[in-house]
């Protein structure tokens, strides 16, 4: 028999959240530091922490955070700063948005605050 899917916990969903935006800035400022080579891990945590920043406010019931993943989903481009390049900007963007919405369908993985994920 399969078991309930766990109960909205939307203070443990803000606390991830906040975490990733954590990490994120963290992970740009040793890509910043790094080579030319390390431009597109800046670009990765950008991206991570502007999807995490633009939902987090949204994350009190699952359906607004699905909500606001979805509308952030059908923008046609985005900016943020200290973008390398736009094109695989987007790209990264665009899988965030995947990732964290499979996350708030399923509701599982917002216990993991670790920075390494």
């Amino acid at each position: 028999m399969a078991e309930p899917p766990p109960e909205w916990n939307a203070a443990a969903v803000r606390i991830w959240l906040q975490s990733r935006i954590a990490a994120a800035r963290s992970d740009q400022v040793r890509a910043e530091r790094g080579s030319y080579q390390l431009q597109d891990d800046c670009d990765k945590a950008a991206a991570e922490e502007m999807v995490c920043t633009l939902v987090t406010k949204s994350a009190d019931t699952q359906s607004a955070l699905a909500d606001a993943l979805r509308a952030l989903l059908d923008r046609d481009d985005f900016i943020w700063r200290g973008v390398y390049n736009d094109a695989k900007f987007d790209r990264h963007v665009r899988g965030y948005i995947r990732k964290v919405a499979k996350m708030a369908k399923l509701n599982t993985g917002f216990g993991n605050t670790t920075h390494y994920q």
